[in-house]
């Protein structure tokens, strides 16, 4: 199993673990998807924690995959991208611990959380499409525009930059970073003073607050499967 899905109180933890880099593959995404949704339908989870392994919270895509640019690949992307929308407008409270590492889609999935909480370390976090020599999607573009600094999102997007857990808080990729062994329990604590929020005021006010970003977001997403079935 690739995601491991367990409850603490009333909150909800998922864990990815697909060795050895967390990749984002099938599997891992639809653990992902159907712990959401189980932690939404169980009637006892008022928040949930999203995190990875020790050292890793997600390197993102199969690059085999990606460079294919198969129909595989095209869902790849789709179902990764959703993915990201569903955590943005998901109604209950979504904590990221960024336990080390966040690559490309890895890092896009922890930006859709709530708050993201990351590890103190030599950990790089970084969309380093541009990089690698990947033009980046029409979707990585908007969410770190959404969610980045200003003066961080060229850097971010267009010059691939890496940035250590402390200089990721400056940009807007975490929110705080804490000692390597207290990023869960302090995402758990976090996690748990927010499920002592209204629910229903919770997710009506995120859904009003992020009502362009989301629209934005799904624009993005329709742009980038019509770009790719056009190649």
């Amino acid at each position: 199993m690739s995601t491991h899905y367990s409850v603490t109180g009333r909150t909800a933890i998922l864990r990815i673990d697909n060795p050895p880099v967390n990749g984002l593959g099938h599997a891992t995404r639809q653990g992902i998807v159907q712990g959401l949704h189980r932690a939404l339908d169980s009637g006892d989870v008022d928040a949930v924690v999203l995190t990875g392994r020790e050292g890793i919270f997600s390197a993102g895509f199969d690059l085999g995959v990606l460079r294919a640019g198969t129909y595989e690949a095209i869902e790849m992307l789709r179902a990764g991208f959703e993915l990201a929308e569903r955590l943005l407008a998901f109604p209950t409270p979504v904590v990221v611990a960024v336990p080390g590492h966040a690559i490309a889609m890895g890092l896009f999935v922890a930006l859709a959380g709530d708050h993201r909480v990351g590890a103190r370390g030599p950990f790089r976090l970084t969309a380093n499409e541009v990089a690698i020599g990947i033009r980046m999607p029409w979707f990585g573009v908007e969410i770190c525009r959404q969610r980045l600094a200003p003066a961080h999102f060229s850097r971010a997007v267009a010059l691939a930059e890496m940035y250590a857990p402390e200089d990721a808080v400056a940009a807007g990729f975490l929110d705080r970073v804490v000692p390597a062994a207290e990023v869960v329990p302090s995402a758990r604590a976090l996690a748990g003073q927010l499920a002592q929020l209204d629910c229903d005021v919770h997710a009506a006010t995120k859904l009003r607050a992020r009502e362009q970003t989301l629209a934005a977001i799904r624009t993005a997403i329709e742009a980038d499967a019509s770009a790719a079935f056009a190649l």
